[in-house]
């Protein structure tokens, strides 16, 4: 059985520390503007994720009686876990891309975060199949693993911008580099355990 706070716990911490639009913008506004402009933005997926959230969950809600559909979801999450911790392992030095500063940092962590396919990606096929796995066990379950996810994920920018902020070579250096590719791991572990829960929704499961 999955542990939800764990699992939260996992993939906030994985969300929060690797590269990405939001990241790549956390870095610059941090460099450019100060870190105070860095936590701003660290603080965006608080404000934008919730109707994102709140869609996918009613969709799902509605697709979770029919067994198929949601171990095709849950394998396809497995698969999406899978491949963000191998990318993760082979993530190399060297920095991130940044893009051209621009002022209003919360405004813009909002309007990247919520044009960016990752939230969708990850609530469609990841994070609204386990909030409702969890709801199963009960709501403190769902809001254990949603509030860990949060807590992680924005923790980790903030962190990561106050970092930036007193060392610029933070992301280039090698402890950046050893917590990306330990998170991949564990995300390689739970890959398998979403794709082995979607096998055992296929076959038991009828449309």
């Amino acid at each position: 059985m999955i542990n939800f706070l764990l699992a939260g716990t996992l993939l906030g911490l994985s969300a929060g520390f690797a590269p990405g639009p939001l990241l790549a913008l956390v870095v610059t506004e941090t460099l450019q503007h100060g870190t105070r402009s860095g936590l701003k933005v660290a603080l965006a997926p608080v404000i934008t994720d919730l109707p994102i959230i709140g869609l996918t969950l009613l969709l799902l809600r509605e697709l979770s009686e029919l067994n198929i559909i949601m171990g095709i979801i849950s394998g396809l999450g497995g698969l999406v876990v899978l491949f963000l911790g191998v990318q993760a392992i082979g993530a190399r030095g060297g920095g991130i891309e940044l893009p051209p500063a621009k002022s209003n940092a919360l405004l813009k962590g909002i309007t990247v975060n919520f044009l960016s396919p990752h939230p969708y990606l990850f609530w469609l096929s990841v994070g609204g199949p386990l909030t409702l796995k969890a709801g199963e066990h009960g709501l403190a379950a769902a809001t254990g693993f949603v509030l860990s996810f949060y807590v992680l994920l924005v923790g980790a920018k903030l962190i990561l911008a106050v970092l930036v902020g007193r060392s610029r070579s933070f992301l280039a250096g090698r402890l950046y580099l050893l917590i990306i590719k330990g998170l991949g791991l564990l995300l390689i572990l739970l890959g398998l355990v979403l794709c082995r829960e979607g096998f055992l929704l296929l076959s038991r499961g009828s449309l």
